[in-house]
């Protein structure tokens, strides 16, 4: 999955679309992500000793990783991500709309070093 936690996303589609936030963690498995005030929903709890006084709290919700775009940090606007090799044979994600670089995936590989 070409999202991570600690990325800035866009929500592109359902009832939260527009709105943005960090990402807190991806499950990998399910294909969800978890955004910082996005999808939040009520949650009622019974009263116990961890919460007292029980009622309805307040929490977000995972939602699908197509939902969500990453936000280029040159632009400021959604964008696809990709990945390429660079000249010391390192693995980065970049965004494709500026080609502005989201970090190193993996560390340096002498097949992929460019000779």
């Amino acid at each position: 999955m070409k999202i991570h936690a600690g990325d800035t996303v866009q929500v592109i589609t359902g009832a939260d679309r527009g709105q943005t936030g960090k990402v807190v963690s991806v499950d990998h498995e399910k294909q969800k992500v978890l955004v910082e005030g996005v999808n939040m929903v009520y949650k009622h709890v019974r009263p116990s000793q961890r919460n007292p006084q029980g009622g309805r709290l307040h929490k977000e919700m995972p939602i699908n990783a197509c939902n969500v775009m990453v936000v280029c940090p040159k632009t400021n606007k959604p964008t696809r991500v990709g990945f390429r090799y660079l000249d010391d044979g390192s693995k980065e994600r970049y965004a494709k709309v500026s080609g502005a670089s989201l970090g190193i995936v993996s560390p340096k590989k002498a097949a992929y070093a460019k000779k």
